[in-house]
């Protein structure tokens, strides 16, 4: 039987062509169609929902999560910031390594409503042991492990390395350079945590190819991506030129309005935004995707923009087809959401509070066509911008 359904008279947001028309989306099947074709069905079993009001986008994907609930010292539970956070996908960025990916998958992304996808750690323990995971190069995964966990779980899209002094200790940059040679052997890209040296960006940088991600980005700590002057660093510059993408990563320490505005001013350069949410920043300072996404739009980022950052470059970073796009026959995930009009204080990752004026707020959560997640309190917005 086929499962015909309306989404009516939202502002749909194309992040495709960066637009926002009225308009109606057609589902067939958990499938976006074009309209005409979902009305030519039975018109008994066609169902409609109203979107009066409200931004219709395909489902909004998180990069940079931590979501091994109970068996990490970060883990946060994956639906309570997705799907009721209107995120349709998480990508869970290293919690999980080859020694216990298999629980991840049981306890986690089977239980959960979010679909969840991971960047396996390049240290076998993951972060289950604690947050130094690369001090020791005995824990560092073997190409013939990785060459057998990425043929069997389809979930995993990536490495993570985590490349902080706290993290590598007297390893300096020897795990980034293992990850190169996984990476390369299973052709796959590697997401690079960047915080405080060493190692050094002008180490890690040379080392990353087309298709790497460098998360925590737009950091406010020393010998970060952008000088005092608010240039790039030369190696920042030659490693965008190479197709290395940035991801904004805000997390506890992570984010900072500073860094954010200066980039803003220098460089017309798109970046995915992400969380790095976790069990203790949930609450303060990130809060959630879309808090996240609040801030950018605060600094002057178009609502158009900032959502492309979580749905056309995310899946694009990750090679998913399926996903960030109202092309017709592709997975009907979606996100609709409103704009409050209300004026908060909200802080980055350095303590810096920045007065926002429209919040946006998650309304109702789609998966493959169906309501995942609604909100009952939902606030509509009749004013496109």
């Amino acid at each position: 039987m086929n499962e015909a359904l309306i989404i009516q008279d939202g502002f749909v947001i194309d992040p495709d062509n960066l637009s926002i028309k009225k308009m109606d989306i057609g589902i067939l099947n958990g499938r976006f169609a074009p309209v005409g074709e979902v009305l030519n069905q039975d018109q008994c079993k066609i169902q409609y929902l109203d979107a009066t009001g409200y931004y219709v986008s395909p489902g909004f994907i998180d990069l940079h999560a931590h979501i091994f609930k109970d068996y990490t010292e970060l883990g946060i539970d994956p639906d309570v910031v997705g799907v009721e956070q209107g995120v349709t996908t998480i990508v869970d960025a290293g919690s999980s390594g080859y020694d216990n990916f298999s629980i991840f998958k049981e306890e986690i992304i089977n239980h959960s409503k979010t679909e969840i996808l991971a960047f396996l750690n390049i240290s076998k323990k993951g972060l289950c042991h604690g947050l130094s995971e690369l001090a020791n190069i005995e824990d560092l995964m073997k190409i013939e492990e990785a060459q057998e966990i990425f043929k069997c779980e389809k979930s995993i899209v990536g490495l993570k390395a985590r490349m902080s002094g706290s993290v590598v200790k007297d390893n300096g940059i020897k795990p980034l350079k293992h990850a190169r040679k996984l990476a390369d052997n299973l052709h796959k890209p590697i997401m690079v945590h960047i915080g405080n040296p060493p190692p050094n960006l002008q180490e890690i940088f040379p080392i990353l190819v087309q298709g790497d991600i460098v998360t925590h980005a737009f950091h406010g700590k020393k010998h970060g991506v952008l000088k005092q002057s608010g240039e790039m660093i030369p190696e920042g510059i030659d490693a965008i030129r190479r197709g290395v993408r940035f991801d904004v990563g805000h997390g506890t320490s992570s984010f900072s309005y500073k860094t954010m505005r200066k980039f803003k001013e220098k460089y017309n350069l798109s970046f995915t935004i992400s969380t790095d949410i976790y069990k203790n920043n949930y609450s303060h300072p990130v809060g959630s995707l879309m808090i996240t996404m609040s801030k950018l739009l605060s600094l002057g980022y178009t609502l158009t923009e900032v959502v492309a950052a979580v749905t056309k470059q995310a899946a694009d970073s990750l090679h998913l087809s399926e996903q960030g796009t109202f092309k017709m026959g592709t997975r009907a995930d979606m996100t609709i959401f409103s704009l409050e009009e209300k004026s908060v204080h909200l802080a980055d990752s350095e303590g810096e509070e920045l007065a926002c004026h429209q919040i946006l707020t998650p309304y109702m959560t789609l998966k493959t066509g169906k309501v995942a997640y609604k909100n009952k309190d939902g606030i509509k917005n009749t004013r496109a911008l």
